[in-house]
């Protein structure tokens, strides 16, 4: 046994492990066999075919020696031309003795000064040379790529005048009485051409270069053309021997004469041959040429519609960025431009589109315009496709938008190629700035490294919900995010439009404490003394600010807050403070013409600033809404005690906790937190503040928010039918304390989450909690059950499966129609509708007849022309934040190249984003106990001093007298009979308006089809009986509006009977259509307030600091959040 293991060789070292795995084989029996691949290239003729073929280098060699060959073919019969002299003997004197000394006649050709030449020896050495490598090159090629059809290689062109230029000279060399014999060496530039096509593809493969078909073309035609030309001159040249005796340069002439049509006569060919040739030449050419011209054209054409490239020198040298979107639009394409170059430092950049579709023919006409031509380029391409993306030159451009198409039936799917298209574009230029518009939340997540992302759904929702309990939010934040220099509105007649369009020019700005001019002597005070100090100084309106050492941007950081000089400001102005220049009144002028000049409503405040918008200047501190009593601050007459001035206590530097009427809402007034009231016990709802236990997708911002102790059951919130918890089956049943909120959407989407979170979150009271109903259908019978007779506000959502309609801008019809239908039955209802196109907002609540609505149509067009971005702001539902379309937050994507910082600053607005010490926004209205505040400025410091709230604006609605609604007519009997023109009737308009309600009794409104029966009536009554003639008119009026208003009234209250419900809230319902409301972003510190004003309000988060007692709860000032009564609105 011993012997028997001792005779087992060891095994080696590398092999002992594979045996452990595949068994007891020893490695001497091991009969593996080597295989080499690719053995067939390693062939003699493989390898030739590699180097002269296949490899893309060497061939491209090969090709550039034989294009040079051919050119030097060509050169050196130039060159025996020029030495040549028809008029000497030709070569060949053994076998034509006598030839020089014929003579041509025009019976007989001489023949012989064709048939030979005159070469020298060198110059034949040379000829002979270039044949032999040429013939030997073409031979070899030809065996390469031979491929069993001998007959293809040999009938081939190129093959056919290789031989015919090269054979001859290798018979020369054995047949020396040759040598002299004519060769046609010119026709070696088809060759050259050949080759050099050849040479042109092989490059192309080199370099990795596939966009070349153009270039490819273009090389092609001119080569074939100088080919003819030259093949034209050199034929005629030669020809011409036996007949004028051309010279090269002669040859030439007569051929560009020739070819151009121009036709002079001076030179002209003389024998048959020659003629020959040249009919020959045109036939050619009348062939070839307009086939090349028309590949050459539908390349162009076809060049055209996809754009071309991005020259990598410009992309190197010029900055530019890309726009990727699936279809675009022309609304979309001036809304982008417009906003991108509206900022001056991006007057140089260029603006490269890359769409899959063909250039609509609108953007084609838009892109021809001198003023877009030289800056925007399209690019029909996918962003899917490296290829294009390189077109672009992606890796080189300063920031990529990727937008989505919001006209999709599917908007998941939308979001999917928007998905894609960012992440192609970030594994292709991981360096380039990503701004992307996505329109599902629930999608977010997929694009968390883009470096602005803007959520269409977040944003539509957020400003839907902050639009009822904060009017007009969607104006306000649309106003802010647009780029505009407040010139809209100041040729009209009407002072709120001139107001408006002034105010409408505020936008956010940002920049550092220590450089500020407005802000710099703050350094160390507290956030609300240089609010405040810098609105009564400058006008601007300190909003928020941002640490060194800290990302996050704080609204309204409240009193507490201590400006350091590293501090980023961002406040609210006309104009950048970069772009301002201040003008500092002297002493004695102040002091001397205070007194005689500047009395009345053009006095000066004592600090101005001038802000220099380019060639315009304006006052921030006028802006043409003083009254005309002046600016001084005047207390009422019956409140003229000194006890009454003092109660607005100065701003303090450096807050002091006793002064302070902080809002614990925590708390949420405490007589609520421990003293539940009996509707609350009645109705067993208990609130608890925290945070949602559930969110609705990945990436939504956590808001602390008032919740229920319990889960309600699924079957208790459906309101219309009853579960065993309750019997309910209509609002009206519930009780509820507070007005509803209804929405009307299509389906219930994750979005909804962004909507009830502003209404529900920690700062606001429990006492102002309005129930929220969600309607997916709104035929006449729920909204009845619903509540829609004591809602608050009715939110109508667009519907997504109108999107996709065949033309774009009947994507609303289905929503305008509806919204016009409760308009009609529900005057009184406050409606908040978003829509997909901006232009569609001039059909909301559409009134026919209503000649002030056409003068604002006219106003529109006016500011359209003088190139607004914002002409639609004067419509008045707009302009009172009834509708909004969320398409005008595209430009908030574009600011964000330039204003990094607008996207954070906005979802801080709306609530979409909570961070710790960050304001919120909220409002509060102006009552008649409040009027005594008189001015803005002084509300500013009341505000500051008190609660520490930064107010940013005033939402204001005036009377509007005699504007008709679908149920009048505009038309008076006077004007039926004077029939003035337009602008009279504009102004009897705007007289209108200032008039009062007893002068709208001269005027009644009478049905057109009853226009000529009052006529008649009105001249047949005697002047005694004018009572009577009154009292007919106001019986038919009545009859009249029964006819329409009251029809209307009967049948819904019918239908409320028929469901069984009250009518008394529906009777209460009164019409208010005779207001227009508007916007005044942070307006001057003189202007006056007005009853029933609403400020717009960043208050500071309530977490921040703890109120000292609990009576200063009681009187805090955030109890006037929507509120009128006195106790609630105490300043």
């Amino acid at each position: 046994m011993v012997d028997l293991e001792s005779e087992v060789p060891p095994l080696p070292p590398r092999y002992r492990f594979r045996d452990l795995l595949l068994g007891d084989q020893g490695w001497q029996n091991d009969d593996r066999v080597q295989v080499e691949f690719y053995m067939n290239e390693n062939t003699f003729k493989e390898r030739l075919k590699l180097f002269f073929i296949k490899n893309q280098r060497s061939s491209l060699r090969i090709r550039l020696f034989n294009f040079s060959l051919k050119l030097l073919s060509c050169l050196l019969y130039i060159i025996r031309v020029l030495l040549d002299d028809p008029t000497q003997g030709h070569g060949c004197k053994e076998l034509n003795r006598g030839c020089s000394s014929q003579n041509y006649t025009p019976a007989k050709i001489d023949w012989s000064p064709i048939i030979w030449v005159n070469r020298s020896l060198p110059l034949w050495g040379l000829q002979v040379s270039v044949a032999l490598i040429s013939l030997f090159e073409t031979m070899l090629l030809g065996y390469l790529s031979y491929k069993g059809n001998i007959w293809e290689q040999v009938l081939r062109i190129p093959f056919l005048l290789e031989i015919i230029n090269a054979v001859p000279f290798i018979i020369t060399i054995f047949w020396p009485a040759l040598r002299n014999l004519f060769i046609p060496v010119f026709l070696n530039c088809w060759l050259a051409k050949h080759a050099l096509e050849n040479m042109i593809n092989d490059l192309h493969r080199a370099i990795q270069r596939t966009q070349s078909a153009m270039f490819n073309q273009v090389l092609i035609l001119i080569s074939t053309l100088l080919c003819l030309i030259f093949t034209c001159i050199c034929g005629i040249q030669h020809l011409e021997r036996a007949g004028n005796k051309l010279t090269l340069f002669d040859s030439l002439y007569f051929c560009i004469v020739t070819f151009s049509t121009v036709g002079f006569g001076d030179v002209t060919p003389k024998i048959w041959p020659s003629k020959l040739l040249v009919v020959i030449m045109i036939c050619v050419a009348l062939v070839v040429l307009p086939i090349q011209f028309e590949q050459l054209a539908y390349l162009w054409m076809e060049r055209q519609k996809s754009g071309g490239n991005y020259s990598r020198h410009r992309a190197q040298t010029e900055k530019h960025v890309v726009l990727c979107v699936s279809s675009l639009k022309i609304d979309l394409l001036m809304d982008f431009l417009n906003e991108f170059y509206a900022h001056p430092r991006l007057q140089d950049y260029y603006v490269v589109i890359l769409c899959p579709t063909e250039m609509d023919a609108q953007v084609r006409r838009v892109l021809q315009i001198p003023m877009w031509s030289q800056r925007v380029i399209y690019l029909q391409g996918s962003v899917l496709k490296d290829q294009d993306l390189l077109r672009a030159k992606m890796d080189d451009a300063e920031a990529c938008f990727i937008l989505s198409s919001r006209c999709e039936v599917d908007r998941t799917a939308a979001d999917h190629q928007t998905i894609l298209r960012a992440w192609a574009v970030k594994d292709f230029a991981p360096k380039c700035p990503l701004y992307v518009q996505i329109l599902k939340p629930e999608n977010k997540f997929h694009i968390k490294f883009a470096d602005h992302v803007v959520c269409e759904e977040e944003f539509k929702y957020a400003m839907l919900a902050l639009n009822c309990i904060c009017p007009a939010t969607s104006t306000l934040i649309t106003l802010l995010v647009h780029t505009s220099r407040g010139q809209e509105g100041q040729q009209s007649p009407e002072q709120w439009q001139k107001m408006y369009g002034r105010c409408s020019g505020n936008e956010v700005y940002h920049i550092n404490l220590e450089d500020s001019t407005f802000f710099a002597e703050y350094e160390g005070k507290s956030f609300t003394y240089a609010s405040f100090h810098a609105h009564k100084k400058f006008g601007v309106c300190l909003i928020g600010v941002r640490r060194e050492d800290n990302k996050n941007i704080l609204l309204n950081p409240g009193p507490r807050y201590i400006m350091s000089s590293t501090d980023v400001c961002f406040y609210i102005n006309i104009t950048k403070e970069e772009n301002s220049a201040f003008k500092k009144q002297e002493q004695h002028r102040k002091n001397n013409e205070s007194k005689s000049y500047y009395h009345g409503p053009s006095r000066l405040p004592l600090h101005s600033v001038i802000a220099s918008m380019g060639t315009v200047a304006i006052d921030l501190q006028d802006t043409g809404c003083r009254s005309s009593s002046g600016p001084t601050l005047t207390l009422p007459s019956e409140g003229s005690k000194n006890g009454r001035r003092s109660s607005i206590a100065p701003v303090l530097e450096v807050a002091d906790s006793s002064s302070l009427q902080a809002c614990d809402l925590l708390s949420d007034q405490s007589e609520d937190e421990t003293t539940p009231s009996d509707d609350d016990i009645s109705t067993g709802l208990e609130y608890a503040k925290g945070y949602p236990p559930y969110s609705p997708y990945i990436g939504s911002s956590p808001t602390f928010c008032h919740l229920l102790h319990e889960k309600v059951p699924f079957c208790c919130l459906r309101l219309d039918k009853g579960c065993q918890h309750n019997y309910y089956e209509d609002a009206k049943a519930y009780g509820f304390k507070n007005k509803l909120i209804i929405v009307a959407a299509e389906t219930a989407g994750n979005g909804l989450y962004n909507f009830i979170v502003p209404l529900r979150a920690y700062y606001r009271p429990k006492k102002e909690l309005n129930p929220i109903v969600l309607l997916l259908d709104n035929p006449l019978d729920d909204l009845l059950r619903c509540g829609v007779t004591f809602a608050a506000n009715m939110v109508v959502v667009d519907k997504e499966s109108t999107m996709s309609a065949e033309e774009d801008y009947m994507a609303d019809a289905k929503t305008i129609v509806n919204v016009q239908t409760l308009f009609r039955l529900f005057s009184s209802l406050s409606i908040i509708t978003e829509l997909t196109h901006p232009a569609n907002m001039r059909f909301m609540q559409f009134r026919a007849k209503d000649c002030y609505s056409l003068a604002l149509s006219k106003l529109e067009k006016k500011e359209r022309e003088k190139g607004s971005n914002l002409a639609f702001m004067f419509r008045l539902p707009f302009a009172a934040g009834r509708v909004f379309s969320i398409s005008m937050l595209d430009t908030l994507l574009y600011q964000s190249f330039v204003k990094d910082y607008m996207i954070s600053i906005t979802r801080l607005l709306l609530g979409l984003d909570t961070t710790p010490g960050s304001g919120f926004l909220c409002s509060m209205k102006i009552t008649e106990d409040d009027l005594w505040i008189r001015t803005y400025a002084r509300l500013y410091q009341k505000l500051c001093s008190s609660t520490g709230d930064i107010p940013i604006g005033i939402y204001r609605t005036e009377s509007q007298k005699l504007t008709t609604s679908e149920s009048q007519i505009s038309i008076s009997v006077e004007e039926w009979e004077d029939t003035k023109d337009t602008k009279e009737q504009i102004n009897n308009r705007n007289n209108h308006r200032n008039s009062t309600s007893s002068d709208q009794s001269d005027h009644p409104l009478l049905r057109r089809k009853s226009m000529q029966w009052a006529r008649r009536l009105s001249r047949k009554v005697p002047k005694h009986s004018g009572k009577t003639a009154e009292k007919i008119s106001q019986q038919r009026m009545s009859l009249y509006k029964r006819s329409e208003r009251q029809e209307l009234a009967e049948l819904v209250k019918n239908r409320m009977k028929h469901l069984g419900l009250s009518t008394a809230g529906y009777d209460e319902m009164n019409d208010h259509q005779n207001t227009l409301s508007y916007i005044l972003i942070n307006p001057s510190p003189d202007t006056r307030l007005e009853l029933n004003d609403v400020v717009y309000l960043i208050r500071p988060d309530p977490l921040a600091y703890v109120p000292n007692t609990a009576s200063s709860r009681k009187n805090s000032f955030c109890n006037t959040v929507g509120q009128d009564a006195r106790e609630e609105t105490q300043l």
